[in-house]
C-alpha cells in the first residue's frame, strides 16, 4: 500500500506508508484522508512554540463532515500550554460539536510518525471511541491507527455511573 494517492499542496504529496505493525486502513474515502492531512499540516503552520519549536497540527473531523483545525500554543508557563489535538477538539466543542471520525495530526519530525500524547488520548477518548488517528510526516506519508490502538483498556464516560 505504497505510492502517491495523488494530491500535492504546499510541497506536501500525500502518500500512504506500506502497512506497519497493527496499522489499519481508513474507513474514509482517500479524497478526505488527503484533505484531513493537506488541512492538518497547514494548522500546523499557525503553532504557538517559541520555547519547543516542535510545532503540531490537528484537523478534526466531526462525523456532520465539518473539519476544525488546532495547533499547539505553548505558554512561558509550561503546563498552561495546549496540544494541537486539544485545541481542535476544544474548539469543534465551543461550537457545538460532539461527535467525530477522524483527526489527523501533523508534525516537523521526518523520520518517525508522531501520536497524540496520553492527556489527547483520553480527551479523544471523551468524545470518540472509535475515532481514526491518521499519523503523517512532513513529506505527507501517513499510517492510521485506531484510538484502542493508542489507547487500550480505556475509560470513557460510559464508565460513570450515576447514583
Amino acid at each position: 500500500m505504497s505510492g502517491n494517492v495523488g494530491l500535492q499542496e504546499d510541497g506536501v504529496v500525500v502518500t500512504p506508508c506500506d502497512q506497519l505493525n497493527g496499522d489499519t486502513v481508513s474507513s474514509l474515502q482517500p479524497e478526505v484522508v488527503q484533505k484531513l492531512i493537506l488541512q492538518s499540516h497547514q494548522a500546523k503552520t499557525f503553532a504557538h512554540c517559541p520555547y519547543s519549536k516542535f510545532r503540531v497540527g490537528a484537523a478534526l473531523l466531526a462525523r456532520d463532515g465539518k473539519v476544525y483545525l488546532g495547533c499547539n500554543v505553548e505558554n512561558a508557563c509550561y503546563t498552561l500550554g495546549t496540544c494541537a489535538e486539544r485545541t481542535a477538539i476544544q474548539t469543534a466543542v465551543s461550537e457545538g460539536t460532539k461527535e467525530f471520525k477522524a483527526i489527523a495530526v501533523a508534525t516537523d519530525v521526518e523520520d518517525e510518525f508522531i501520536s497524540p500524547c496520553g492527556a489527547c488520548r483520553q480527551v479523544i477518548r471523551e468524545f470518540a471511541s472509535d475515532l481514526e488517528i491518521i499519523l503523517t510526516k512532513p513529506d505527507g506519508s501517513y499510517i492510521v491507527k485506531t484510538l484502542q490502538q493508542l489507547l487500550p483498556f480505556s475509560f470513557g464516560p460510559e464508565n460513570l455511573k450515576t447514583v
